[in-house]
């Protein structure tokens, strides 16, 4: 999967730890992460380590650099949600690489006055947005100029109806809460004739299943492959709901101004909530298909949640990181230093 926005944004890996197998629990991620990690730095010897975001890859690199003394800046720093399994294991991922970094690229306002109540010094916390905007907007102009291929028949599939883009792949959400995740959406496919559903399907089998068994088959759910980042974003930019479990959607379907549904009972980014761009709407069936029938029935209030301002960035995100690492150059390579 990683393979697709690699080739979209003309990136080259100089190193791949091949750490991926099927099955394998996050212990063993975790292990093989670190293992190959102290390997490329021991090699390249860096002056600081950046780690984005809260998977548990970006743990590993920023407890390599703790291990090696080599200064971290952690991008997209201070999203909380108080709740060390939800969502689970990246709310205790970004707590943990929160207390090695020694630099803080903070996305918003509120990140930030979380990181200084946790006690993280002013001088090391700056507010730049998030890069996942800077990728978003750089994408959607290219795919409003030359729109990408996409799945076969898929456009013709859905010409005239509104389209609802799903998005799905937490483990907190594996088991119950993936069965009522299919069932609200089948319900609701089944109430709204003028309505398709467009879900890529994650590859883990613990999604695949009850997705496949509860939805497939079904003529206006259309399940796909994982799609790459570029038709993912003109799918979502013509969309007319957007209904996910992932961080990262809950910040890029504003910019796009499509109303967000999100399918978890807590969200490290309440600021979506507070500007009135998104919805918590939880795990359960009821609430889900309920959501989904209030915005579907209400052109104004879908209207009033996409005309809100993105709180999450401008696109300059990684300019101003750039420009932060420029500005310390002469203090970032002094090893085990405050």
């Amino acid at each position: 999967m990683l393979d697709q926005p690699l080739a979209l944004f003309g990136i080259k890996p100089d190193y791949d730890l091949d750490i991926m197998s099927p099955g394998q629990t996050l212990a063993q991620v975790t292990a093989r992460a670190m293992e190959g990690l102290d390997k490329v730095v021991s090699q390249e010897n860096p002056d600081v380590i950046l780690v984005q975001g809260d998977t548990t890859t970006a743990f590993c690199g920023a407890l390599t650099g703790y291990y090696h003394q080599i200064k971290v800046g952690h991008v997209e720093a201070g999203l909380r949600t108080g709740n060390k399994y939800a969502p689970f294991p990246e709310e205790i991922n970004r707590c943990l690489v929160g207390r090695i970094a020694d630099l803080h690229f903070a996305p918003t306002e509120q990140a930030r006055k979380t990181l200084l109540n946790e006690g993280i010094a002013v001088t090391n916390v700056f507010v730049t947005g998030n890069t996942v905007i800077d990728a978003l907007l750089w994408v959607r102009e290219r795919v409003r100029t030359a729109p990408p291929e996409l799945p076969k028949g898929l456009i013709e599939s859905t010409t005239g109806q509104q389209i609802i883009l799903v998005t799905g792949h937490r483990r907190e959400n594996f088991g119950s809460g993936f069965a009522n995740i299919c069932h609200a959406i089948r319900e609701i496919a089944d109430s709204f004739v003028n309505v398709a559903f467009v879900y890529p399907v994650h590859l883990n089998p613990n999604v695949r299943e009850p997705v496949n068994r509860i939805l497939g088959g079904h003529p206006r759910i259309h399940l796909l492959e994982p799609l790459s980042y570029a038709p993912f974003i003109w799918l979502m930019d013509r969309s007319t709901i957007v209904l996910t479990d992932s961080g990262g959607v809950q910040e890029e379907a504003p910019s796009l101004g499509k109303p967000v549904l999100v399918m978890r009972e807590t969200t490290e980014r309440p600021e979506g909530i507070a500007a009135g761009n998104a919805l918590v709407v939880g795990v359960q069936r009821e609430r889900i298909a309920d959501g989904l029938r209030l915005l579907l029935c209400d052109p104004e209030r879908r209207g009033m949640m996409a005309a809100v301002n993105n709180p999450y960035g401008d696109g300059l995100a990684a300019r101003r990181i750039v420009d932060i690492l420029k500005a310390r150059r002469g203090i970032l390579g002094t090893r085990g230093s405050n």
